[in-house]
């Protein structure tokens, strides 16, 4: 389980997470959205140990981020904003190092990579240089990073940023099997067409502040339309 208690985080005068709690249980799926600036990478940062919050804290299973960051960490996958690759390492040797910090023996790390490529449809460019790669191709290889020591737990910042309709499918129904084994995975996304085609509950932040938590008929609800966009840009002020 991912849980989040009265997390809050200050940048000088700027107030970027103030209060917020939610929790992802086992099997579930769950969408982190508000408007740029609302505090959502922030708060995914405090989860991944990027960052340390002010006041309040974030748990892995139980297992205190800021108190076992180690014990915390080895449990998730993370996708965070920035894909930074090691541009003179080969696709496969960016996993197979990340594989290698996660203290995999080679011959899981190359039955895994070999999975994850066939999944991701990565195959073509695995054995190339990451230099000169589309943003799409860095993304899968991002992805299949995060995914390579089969962590309980996922946390990803804008996974389906710059793929394909046919990569994007097939990240979906990863994401899909990976909730039917159990796994807890917590993404942000503007794309609420992703959204509603995946998410079990959608959490929304505005201002630093957690403005709606539910499904998406109930947020809908909250908000008095039938459309999540809609009720996106009336509970946060994404337009404000």
């Amino acid at each position: 389980m991912i849980e989040v208690r009265q997390l809050s985080k200050r940048f000088g005068t700027v107030q970027a997470v103030d209060g917020v709690s939610f929790q992802v249980g086992e099997g579930e799926i769950v969408a982190l959205l508000g408007p740029n600036g609302a505090g959502k990478t922030t708060t995914l940062r405090c989860l991944y140990a990027l960052a340390r919050p002010d006041a309040g804290e974030a748990r892995i299973d139980g297992i205190s981020v800021q108190d076992d960051p180690r014990r915390a960490l080895a449990r998730i996958g993370v996708l965070p904003d920035a894909k930074g690759l090691y541009n003179r390492l080969s696709a496969w040797e960016n996993i197979a190092y990340y594989g290698h910090l996660h203290g995999l023996p080679e011959a899981q790390i190359r039955q895994r990579i070999q999975r994850l490529a066939e999944e991701l449809g990565m195959e073509d460019f695995l054995h190339r240089r990451c230099e000169g790669f589309s943003l799409g191709q860095r993304m899968k290889v991002a992805i299949a990073r995060a995914l390579i020591h089969q962590p309980r737990h996922l946390l990803l910042d804008e996974p389906t940023s710059g793929l394909d309709v046919g990569s994007v499918r097939g990240l979906r129904q990863l994401l899909l099997d990976l909730r039917a084994r159990g796994h807890s995975i917590l993404f942000s996304s503007h794309v609420m067409q992703e959204v509603e085609r995946l998410c079990d509950r959608v959490v929304m932040i505005g201002r630093g502040r957690i403005v709606a938590d539910g499904t998406r008929d109930e947020i809908c609800h909250q908000a008095g339309t039938d459309d999540l966009e809609e009720a996106f840009v009336q509970l946060t002020g994404a337009e404000t």
